[in-house]
Order: C-alpha cells, then sequence, then structure tokens
C-alpha cells in the first residue's frame, strides 16, 4: 500500500533490527525454510505486531489486507507472522477475504511456524465463517504438500479453541481428520494430535469414537496423545 502511515518495506527494517545474529537462518534452530529467517524474537514480534496494530487502526480493511500481502511477498519469516497476526486483529480486514485470497497468503508457507500462525489468524477464522469453503480444505488436506496437509489439520482449531472463538465443529473437524488418519509424516502426525486434542476438550465423545473408528490408521503418538489428553487431562502426564 502507498497510503497510510504504515508500510511493509517499514515494518521489514524494524524486524531486520530486531535480528539476532544467532537465531538467523533457521526456523528453530534445525529446521529450514526457503524464506529467510532474521532471528527475532518472540516479544520483539509481539511488540511490534501491538504497535503497527495501533497504528493502522484508522485505516480500512483493504488497507490491512494489501499491508499483509506485501509482508507475505517480503520473503521472511517474521514479515509473515507479523502480517497474518495484524489480519488476525482486524476482523473487518478478515471478513473481505476468500478462499482465492486466503491461498495466495498462504503460498510458500514450508514451516510449521508460518503454517500454525497462518492457520490460527487467518484460514481457520475464514473457514469457520463460511469464505474459506469445505471443499478448499479438504483440498489442502489431500495435497502431496506436507505444509498444506498441516495447514488443514492446523485449520481446525479456531472451529473448536474456546479462547479462539471457536463454538466445536466435529463434523468438519473430523472430517479433515480422517483425511489424515493414515498419514506419517511426522509434521502432520502433530497436527492431527492437536486437532483432535482441541476437539476433546469441547466433544470428548465424538473424539473417542473417532479413536476407535480408525485405530488401525492412526499413528501411536496420535492415540498416545489424544487418550491422555482425554483421560488425564495433559498429553504427555509425567
Amino acid at each position: 500500500p502507498s497510503r497510510g502511515m504504515v508500510t511493509a518495506r517499514e515494518i521489514e527494517r524494524q524486524l531486520s533490527a530486531m535480528g539476532r545474529p544467532h537465531r538467523a537462518g533457521s526456523v528453530d534452530g534445525h529446521s529450514q525454510s526457503a524464506l529467510r529467517v532474521l532471528g527475532a524474537t518472540v516479544p520483539d514480534l509481539r511488540a511490534l505486531v501491538k504497535d503497527v496494530a495501533k497504528r493502522i487502526k484508522g485505516e480500512p480493511p483493504e488497507f490491512v489486507v494489501g499491508l499483509a500481502a506485501d509482508l507475505v511477498d517480503a520473503g521472511t519469516l517474521e514479515a509473515r507472522q507479523v502480517g497474518y497476526e495484524l489480519l488476525g486483529r482486524r476482523r473487518d480486514a478478515l471478513a473481505t477475504l476468500r478462499t482465492r485470497q486466503v491461498e495466495a497468503l498462504g503460498r510458500g508457507n514450508d514451516n510449521w511456524k508460518s503454517v500454525d500462525v497462518f492457520a490460527l489468524e487467518v484460514a481457520g477464522p475464514c473457514w469457520r465463517a463460511g469464505q474459506v469453503t469445505d471443499t478448499a480444505v479438504r483440498r489442502w488436506a489431500r495435497s502431496t504438500d506436507r505444509w498444506s496437509r498441516r495447514t488443514a489439520l492446523a485449520s481446525t482449531v479456531p472451529l473448536n479453541m474456546k479462547s479462539r472463538g471457536g463454538e466445536g465443529d466435529s463434523r468438519r473437524t473430523l472430517d479433515i481428520c480422517a483425511l489424515a488418519a493414515g498419514d506419517r509424516d511426522d509434521m502432520v502426525v502433530k497436527a492431527l494430535s492437536w486437532a483432535l486434542r482441541e476437539l476433546g476438550a469441547r466433544e470428548p465423545a465424538a473424539v473417542r469414537e473417532f479413536l476407535t473408528a480408525h485405530e488401525s490408521e492412526l499413528a501411536a503418538r496420535v492415540l498416545r496423545e489424544v487418550r491422555n489428553k482425554l483421560d488425564r487431562g495433559l498429553k504427555n502426564p509425567r
């Protein structure tokens, strides 16, 4: 966007200044990404998002969407995170998005941090509101790309997590979980466990029934963590 007080280029400069050399280059110390990783800390990112959100409070929804798109195109992990979180704070901007725009914002996500922030702040809320179609999320779940499959599962979390406005949606959640039941990619297995644990907090009977029906397909980790959460309140109790 050319108008307004804030530009993606300005935010990128701030993020670069926040970078810590010992944190730069990898997502979490070992995972690699085609996105540049500047090494900004979580507290620094949160402070920047809060500041930018305040500065663009009076800007119209299309400005916020455009700014987020520019941040996604900037090519750094941190800029994407800022863009997604800014959208998540502006319900009026999120409300303008449809499937094609959401998919464009998620294009190029190739690591769990970018995928999860995108799913929690953008894709999941838009799907919950009916702005992203069930058909699209099923397509992500069937993708040959591990990150698209993880996106589909992580997008179920806002359907069910109370703190994110979820009211519980076993139909859509379990539809996507069933598509991932036999998946053994580690990033997908972890996301499947997460999706089922979140639904289990709302609809435990539905999750228990799902575990029983798909027991022969599900990874041992999923069965263990979800049952632990249902029975003992923690995924990995001591």
